[in-house]
């Protein structure tokens, strides 16, 4: 499989699983947080979930992660309000849509699809989102017609 050769927490259920554990313990090695992490961490959650509740798992995920690993959480960095419940809501929809049977197969498939995008939010947004301090802190709804 060929996110599995790019990213090796995708090798198989159970690096998934080690994966996803490291993470909420707040083993995982700060720079193993990369946008497919995020991504692959997020699909994880969102099988069988709404938007709402994969969006609280990675907002507090986020936020305890952070202070385990020195992120802090301020109005120019660490946590984004806005980019999350984004990315919830995509990746919420690709899981669906993709008819994914388990998590290891969630998370292949949205990093497959969207690991490597880190410029998604930009077709929703006519501001630069991910450094605006607002959205940030708190939800700021797309403002491109069309969006979402």
């Amino acid at each position: 499989m060929k996110v599995a050769m790019t990213h090796p927490f995708l090798e198989n259920e159970a690096a998934v699983e080690a994966f996803i554990g490291d993470w909420r313990s707040g083993q995982l090695p700060k720079a193993a947080w990369t946008h497919a992490a995020h991504v692959a961490a997020c699909a994880y959650f969102a099988l069988g979930q709404d938007v709402e509740g994969t969006f609280a798992v990675m907002k507090r995920g986020i936020l305890d992660f952070n202070t385990a690993v020195g992120t802090a959480n301020t109005r120019s960095s660490g946590y984004h309000e806005t980019l999350t419940r984004l990315w919830a809501s995509v990746i919420v929809e690709h899981v669906a849509n993709a008819q994914c049977g388990t998590r290891f197969a969630a998370a292949c498939s949205a990093v497959a699809r969207f690991g490597e995008d880190r410029t998604l939010h930009l077709r929703y947004y006519s501001f630069d989102v991910a450094k605006d301090e607002r959205a940030r802190a708190e939800w700021v709804a797309p403002d491109v017609a069309g969006a979402g």
